[in-house]
């Protein structure tokens, strides 16, 4: 994709987030949480599949909307977690250990990526981070979400 088109393509996954979101939070508030969180890292890990296997810029582009859906299911629905499981007078610094965490581990997995890239090429990477998601999403669903008693 050449340069001109990056922000376009960005754009295009925004609006498929926006419109994803209100679902996603729906879904979390009607079914469960925890079920939609792992919908959207299983989205996260075809997409990052996807990416591993793509042969051309054509096939990036639908994968690359599709990364907005892993993103309008996932986003809202891990703050609301956050939101659920931290006592009333915590949630400030339960959102604040929230995003450090995210933070730090998205810097750590950035790195990692980019060594897997450089050492074995960019499938490598992809492929590494779909086995990763599907692996979180597997252990995420065996996990108890549900706020202790107070």
């Amino acid at each position: 994709m050449s340069a001109p088109w990056i922000p376009i393509a960005w754009a295009a996954l925004h609006v498929v987030k926006a419109a994803v979101s209100p679902i996603g939070g729906h879904l979390s508030d009607r079914l469960n949480r925890k079920g939609v969180i792992v919908a959207g890292w299983v989205v996260y890990a075809l997409v990052y599949g996807g990416f591993a296997l793509a042969g051309s810029a054509a096939a990036l582009v639908p994968l690359f909307l599709v990364y907005g859906v892993y993103y309008g299911l996932t986003e809202g629905v891990e703050k609301a977690v956050v939101a659920d499981l931290a006592p009333a007078g915590r949630r400030g610094a339960a959102f604040g250990a929230y995003h450090a965490v995210i933070g730090l581990g998205a810097l750590a997995a950035s790195l990692v990526f980019a060594a897997v890239w450089k050492a074995a090429g960019a499938p490598a990477a992809f492929a590494l981070g779909a086995a990763l998601s599907l692996v979180s999403a597997a252990w995420l669903s065996r996990l108890d979400l549900r706020p202790a008693a107070r």
